[in-house]
């Protein structure tokens, strides 16, 4: 996205539109379509994954989407035993927060074995179909995508 090209955070609540980037289901559409994106604050340098209309550190409106790099390493790490409905079939399950490379932390499963993991892991994110029960989710969220962390 060309610096002219990228997108301000709403200033105002008519600026934030159903499918902006800085919705659940505007983050989704774009991670569907390949791209991770964070709202770069730049009164603090705070990044939010998923884009916000205002930083969470500072207040600040003043926030870019900002593409964000599909590496990093884990900072922390639990085994999930009783997940959600949804999930039961996949338990138990890693997951993970994530430093990706640009400092932006970001939550998700980890398609490998607790013991694999360790802090400072470094992992790739992938895009993938949901893969639990549909009958679980809310009708919007049919369409979205998971993020999986994999090692590197």
């Amino acid at each position: 996205m060309a610096e002219q090209d990228t997108p301000r955070g709403p200033l105002s609540p008519d600026d934030l539109t159903a499918d902006s980037p800085f919705t659940l289901p505007g983050f989704f559409t774009e991670l569907t379509d390949g791209r991770l994106l964070a709202a770069a604050c730049s009164e603090c340098g705070t990044r939010l994954i998923p884009p916000r209309p205002a930083c969470y550190a500072c207040g600040s409106r003043a926030v870019e989407l900002e593409a964000q790099p599909e590496t990093g390493e884990i900072v922390s790490y639990t085994e999930v035993h009783r997940p959600p409905s949804a999930f039961t079939d996949l338990a138990p399950f890693p997951v993970a927060i994530v430093e990706l490379d640009s400092g932006a932390r970001l939550t998700g499963r980890v398609d490998a074995g607790y013991d694999a993991l360790a802090i400072g892991t470094a992992v790739r994110l992938s895009i993938r179909e949901p893969d639990f029960d549909p009958e679980a989710n809310l009708p919007y969220e049919e369409s979205w995508p998971l993020h999986v962390f994999e090692l590197e």
